[in-house]
């Protein structure tokens, strides 16, 4: 199964197909409202802005299990980045990235490309990015910016499909 193959909560208790975000270039991200990477929203968001209109998406995973950092419901979350982010991107309900309940789209991600950082997420803000066919091309650390990932997205969304 590849990732359009796998169902996900959005953050209005409704399930979703990510087959909907078919043809386009995606980073997703595991978020936290209360982390030392929290202000990358900003560049994601300015990066979401950037190249929305040209067929790229980002989609939010906040993630309760590193110490608690994205503590609060989800409509909590959204008020939280609406508020000191202003972030429009697709945000999803909250999930757990590894462990026996991890979510099954961070057990394709983390399986699809660990590289240098192994398998297991090892904080918030870790990043992924998706060309338009669905293959995992790039996996972040959470230190890097969303700033230095424009290159990346630039280049996959001149791709041809």
């Amino acid at each position: 199964m590849g990732i359009y193959g796998i169902s996900v909560e959005t953050d209005h208790d409704e399930k979703i197909s990510l087959s909907l975000y078919s043809g386009k270039v995606l980073l997703i991200v595991n978020s936290a409202t209360k982390c030392i990477f929290t202000p990358q929203y900003k560049g994601l968001q300015a990066l979401y802005e950037r190249f929305r209109g040209s067929g790229f998406e980002i989609l939010d995973f906040p993630c309760s299990q590193f110490l608690n950092q994205a503590p609060g419901t989800i409509r909590e979350i959204n008020e939280f980045c609406d508020e000191h982010y202003k972030t429009s991107f697709p945000r999803f309900e909250k999930i757990d990235v590894n462990g026996p309940d991890e979510s099954l789209l961070y057990t394709y991600l983390k399986k699809a490309r660990h590289g240098f950082f192994g398998s297991r997420i090892k904080w918030n803000f870790t990043k992924f990015l998706i060309d338009r066919k669905g293959k995992v091309r790039k996996r972040y650390s959470p230190s890097v910016k969303p700033e230095r990932i424009a290159k990346d997205v630039e280049k996959l969304l001149k791709e041809a499909h």
